[in-house]
């Protein structure tokens, strides 16, 4: 399954000649390249996928978004599953 997961950039930054971000995805900060969207700003959204930004995307597409992915674990979860198929552990008794 290819996932691209929309993250709030809150910095951006040059490491090794290359364009970097920090976003947030929902609450998580992770690290992704954003040279495939030189024109990003600080408090835009940008879809990242792999590690790497491929497009920008306004606030009401990464809500949208964000309520498809949550639809999707909440769903998984009922069939007892993460969102990739993979059951849940079950406690051991006592």
């Amino acid at each position: 399954m290819c996932l691209a997961i929309p993250g709030k950039v809150i910095a951006i930054y040059e490491q090794n000649g290359l364009k970097m971000g920090r976003l947030d995805y929902a609450g998580t900060v992770n690290t992704a390249c954003l040279e495939y969207v030189p024109d990003v700003q600080i408090g835009q959204y940008a879809l990242v996928h792999a590690g790497f930004a491929i497009s920008v995307l306004d606030e009401e597409e990464a809500r949208k978004t964000y309520a498809v992915w949550d639809e999707l674990v909440r769903a998984a979860a009922e069939e007892g599953t993460d969102i990739f198929g993979m059951p849940f552990e079950k406690s051991p008794p006592g």
